[in-house]
């Protein structure tokens, strides 16, 4: 199929990239308090008031076993976190919503209106009154914010404790493991879900799809390496470099992809799942045992098959020439070019959600279309990057690309001496970074899940 030789044929942008592939995390707009609240002369209670929005706006990520620290399912672990929760949403913190609104319009935008904010800190500053369960207020609609249905789940056969030193601390280790027997026609992948395992050390995930011709070749490269898995710097290694079909970076939850399309995948295919592991958070108390997992939603036939392109200048990958100098609290880089005589055999194709990432020193990216014409044309960008807040974001109207029109990928990092890491209690001193796979090197990258038009 026209995707996968075109992504092989542009495998160079196959590193190890923190993708978000199609993945938000929380509900869109509806009642409960999205433009009132609740009559002055009686406190909000959570049933009627506040469960509504920590149902559509927040569970998403704080659920038992999330990514997020603690539940907010039931009343007894919402009211435990009252005052938290008052703190956060007066100061904008939570719930995390990254997107600025004046670029595009997305499903899932887990953001709070004012009136949201007021129910939530009149109801801790009441004492967080229960109210009555038989009386619950209406549902704010959570489109597009969870994997709804899990058919596929895999993962390494074993635990995996990685190895970390000061000097050293990044791991990236690939886990080939085949795609279940019983699934014998081709399929579409629908959906996607990564369930870290330790999660302070895991930076990212990509599962990525070896066909079925090729996975005794990356069965090999773990035959030749001792213990689960090999070392995989770089991507999957393997004669194709590996397609993409799902990731996860920090602040992604799951979810399913455009409806009506999904990648595609082969009886005796494998998929190789890529962790990331970094060190820096458990250099004082000890690596952590992992087995991380990945789930899939999958549907038999799709109506349009997609994939998904990462997008970054290919010159960035192999020097030093996405130099950030040490002590500049400002540095830009960007690049644009048209993708389809290469990737797309000429043809346009729709883009259905754009995402972006960065490591530690980022401050701001923009994802656009130039036209042809000259215009622009934003379809993501992030003005306050925050490393553990990333994701995909499904447009609202998907936007089409037509050859002649040019992708665009702008990031900007402050690499001063106030905006440095702290390792072992240390705040580093600055120094050049270039793009990197480790965590305390950079990337500037714009990943975009799509289907190419029919020629």
């Amino acid at each position: 199929m026209t995707s996968r030789r075109s992504t092989r044929a542009f495998a160079f942008l196959l590193a190890p990239f923190a993708l978000a592939a199609p993945l938000a995390a929380c509900g869109d707009g509806g009642s409960a308090g999205d433009d009132t609240v609740a009559d002055a002369s009686t406190a909000p209670t959570y049933y009627r008031d506040i469960k509504p929005i920590m149902d559509g706006k927040c569970t998403q990520c704080h659920f038992d076993g999330g990514i997020a620290p603690f539940a907010l399912t039931s009343y007894d672990e919402a009211k435990a976190h009252a005052a938290e929760a008052s703190l956060a949403v007066a100061a904008g913190l939570m719930p995390p919503w990254p997107p600025n609104p004046d670029c595009n319009q997305y499903y899932a935008d887990r953001s709070l209106s004012a009136a949201q904010k007021e129910l939530i800190q009149a109801w801790s500053a009441a004492g967080a009154p229960e109210g009555d369960a038989a009386h619950p207020g209406d549902p704010i609609d959570v489109e597009r914010t969870a994997l709804t249905r899990v058919d596929v789940r895999i993962e390494p056969p074993t635990d995996f404790t990685p190895t970390f030193t000061a000097e050293a601390p990044d791991q990236y280790r690939c886990f080939v493991i085949p795609w279940p027997a019983d699934h014998t026609a081709t399929e579409y992948i629908t959906g996607f879900r990564a369930v870290p395992g330790a999660a302070a050390e895991v930076h990212h995930v990509i599962a990525y799809y070896a066909a079925p011709g090729d996975v005794a070749t990356y069965q090999q490269l773990d035959a030749d390496e001792p213990g689960d898995g090999y070392t995989c710097f770089g991507g999957p290694g393997g004669p194709s470099r590996g397609e993409w079909l799902g990731g996860w970076a920090p602040g992604s939850a799951g979810s399913d992809y455009e409806p009506g399309t999904g990648l595609k995948i082969e009886p005796g295919a494998a998929v190789i799942l890529q962790v990331h592991y970094n060190g820096l958070n458990v250099l004082d108390t000890g690596a952590l045992p992992d087995r991380t997992a990945v789930e899939f939603k999958v549907d038999p036939t799709v109506e349009r098959e997609a994939m998904i392109m990462p997008w970054a200048n290919p010159q960035w990958l192999d020097s030093q020439s996405m130099t950030i100098p040490a002590g500049d609290a400002d540095v830009m880089h960007a690049f644009q070019f048209d993708p389809t005589p290469f990737l797309t055999g000429g043809q346009g194709f729709t883009i259905y959600s754009p995402g972006l990432h960065m490591h530690n020193l980022g401050r701001r990216a923009t994802a656009s279309i130039v036209r042809a014409g000259g215009a622009s044309e934003c379809l993501l960008q992030i003005d306050d990057w925050n490393f553990h807040w990333q994701g995909g974001y499904d447009l609202r109207t998907p936007v089409h690309f037509a050859p002649g029109d040019q992708l665009r990928v702008e990031c900007h990092w402050d690499n001063s001496a106030e905006n440095q890491p702290i390792i072992g209690g240390q705040q580093q001193p600055p120094h050049d970074v270039w793009w990197g796979d480790g965590t305390t090197d950079e990337m500037c990258l714009a990943t975009f899940y799509v289907a190419v038009d029919n020629p």
